[in-house]
């Protein structure tokens, strides 16, 4: 009998599930809200005999008594097992789907440096070192978040939806805003990784998120881009926590 694993991500902007049949990741569920039901209607569905969710957002607390009654269930903190050390000033304040990219990296870069870029609603860098040490990053404003940020703060700058297809000399007020933003972003991250491998010389550089397919063409550094990352991490820690 097959063994199935759903994994919950509530992120800011996206809630998302990925159901692993075994170990392999057979589908991706974008969830239309978090409410109870739409949980319930997944779990029905699939009837997984183990679950997991990474939360940054105040979720229904009813979720994870769900979850728990019908599945064995995880909830990820700083309180799990997880397959790196986190020596940083409170550790209890580090976002779960943070934890959920270092562990990715350190199961599938065991023994290296990882930068682990997560294009979100935020963008989150993540180091792990070789000594499988979650040492701390940065966290920036995501692609949508400036979007909306200058047609919010301004009079007359129009709200414009982010694209790959973008060159760096806008040629009008939509393309002038895309430039700044998306080609912007992309220098930002290029800028971090130049800087870290100063610091550090040999790392893998990692890129994961709902934006990786709109910068992944605009930057100069070699990165290996997973834009379902953090999936496999909480499949990783589940099968940790969840025996």
């Amino acid at each position: 009998m097959a063994s199935i694993t759903i994994c919950f991500d509530f992120g800011n902007t996206r809630l998302k599930a990925a159901l692993f049949v075994d170990s392999a990741l057979e589908e991706l569920i974008v969830l239309q809200d978090g409410s109870l039901e739409t949980v319930r209607v997944l779990i029905d569905r699939f009837k997984p005999q183990k679950t997991i969710l990474s939360s940054v957002i105040d979720h229904d607390a009813q979720i994870e008594k769900l979850l728990t009654s019908t599945t064995k269930f995880h909830k990820l903190n700083h309180l799990s097992n997880l397959p790196f050390t986190t020596p940083v000033g409170k550790p209890e304040t580090i976002g779960a789907d943070r934890l959920a990219l270092a562990a990715a990296a350190v199961y599938s870069y065991p023994g290296k440096n990882n930068l682990v870029i997560g294009l979100g609603t935020c963008i989150t860098y993540n180091f792990i070192n070789k000594f499988n040490e979650f040492i701390g990053g940065a966290i920036s404003p995501g692609l949508e978040m400036r979007l909306k940020s200058l047609n919010h703060y301004t009079a007359k700058l129009p709200l414009v939806k982010p694209d790959w297809n973008v060159s760096m000399i806008g040629y009008d007020t939509n393309t002038n805003i895309l430039s700044g933003v998306v080609i912007g972003v992309a220098k930002e991250i290029d800028g971090f990784v130049n800087a870290y491998n100063e610091k550090f010389g040999n790392f893998n550089a990692l890129l994961t998120g709902g934006d990786t397919g709109i910068l992944g063409s605009h930057l100069k550094n070699k990165i290996f881009a997973d834009p379902e990352l953090i999936f496999k991490g909480l499949y990783a820690i589940s099968e940790v926590n969840n025996p």
